[in-house]
């Protein structure tokens, strides 16, 4: 009697001259192969903890070298916004027509900060982990969703100093500086789901830039120019008021459909003046966080297969 056809198709392996090992290889799967999109999705949510251990590993491991260690997690962004306000604020003078300016440079900067942070750690994930992408099977989204997540654990401290500073200081006038009092209520949850929403929008963006960097690494320094053009493009140390009576009218179209925009005008809104943040910017922010996420994971699946080979 014929054997089944999955016992003739099973390979067998003779250890000795009277054992016979059969090894069933249905289950065996090759290194980096392609599967279907939505198993895609499940193999990267069974490896949510994976996602979780190695962001928080690697956000402790940071400026581990440093005397000071995580205290310049924090001192950079501070210092920053602090050189942003003297030049621009002070000597630039653009805090003109900007209720409660130094809030409002305090928001901008810190989280951009977080933005550039989350995409150009995302779009580096994949040519900065070769060994790890040829060495082990898994899908390869996983590396630029968790360096995504770890700059916003590595992030969350600078957060709270914002959060502190903006309620104390935030309303603190200088000259001719315009204010209005600041109140701490449930307005400044709308930070959260902003933040979230802004999550999902630098993951999405994270990676489609992680394959072109994969295949083309001259593609980074692009990144870093383009990251720089994005930060003057979303209002984050003057006001797209200034472009009203210029003639620029395209450019404030551009930047109320920018998603960086959108977060900061937010979180400014809820924090600053007591509001909730306009519908249109939770409409375009929804709208970016959804479609690039998509986007974004499908451009990168279908290069699952390219990823790690020599080049």
């Amino acid at each position: 009697m014929a054997a089944p056809a999955s016992e003739r198709h099973r390979p067998s392996f003779q250890l000795g001259p009277q054992r016979v090992v059969q090894m069933d290889g249905d289950q065996l799967v090759r290194v980096g192969a392609r599967p279907g999109l939505f198993r895609y999705i499940r193999n990267i949510w069974a490896f949510r903890h994976f996602l979780q251990y190695d962001a928080h590993a690697r956000t402790s491991s940071q400026n581990n070298l440093d005397s000071l260690g995580r205290f310049w997690m924090v001192m950079n962004p501070l210092l920053q916004a602090a050189v942003y306000f003297f030049i621009f604020g002070y000597i630039l003078e653009t805090h003109r027509g900007i209720v409660n300016f130094i809030g409002y440079l305090i928001i901008g900067v810190l989280t951009f900060r977080f933005i550039q942070g989350a995409v150009v750690s995302a779009s580096n994930s994949i040519a900065g982990n070769q060994q790890v992408v040829q060495a082990f099977n898994f899908p390869r989204a996983c590396l630029p969703i968790s360096s995504a997540v770890r700059e916003l654990f590595a992030t969350v401290p600078t957060f709270v100093v914002m959060a502190v500073l903006v309620y104390f200081i935030g309303d603190y006038q200088i000259a001719d500086m315009e204010r209005a009092s600041i109140t701490l209520d449930w307005k400044w949850l709308m930070f959260f789901p902003a933040i979230f929403l802004g999550l999902m929008v630098m993951t999405g963006i994270g990676l489609i830039l992680a394959r072109v960097v994969a295949n083309h690494n001259d593609v980074k320094h692009l990144i870093s120019i383009g990251v720089r053009l994005w930060f003057y493009a979303s209002a984050v140390i003057f006001s797209v008021d200034r472009f009203a009576d210029r003639g620029h009218d395209w450019i404030i179209t551009v930047m109320h459909y920018n998603p960086a925009f959108c977060i900061l005008d937010i979180i400014r809104d809820a924090w600053l003046y007591d509001g909730l943040g306009e519908p249109f910017r939770w409409a375009v922010l929804g709208g970016w966080a959804v479609g690039a996420l998509v986007i974004g994971m499908i451009i990168f699946w279908r290069g699952e297969e390219t990823y790690g080979r020599e080049r």
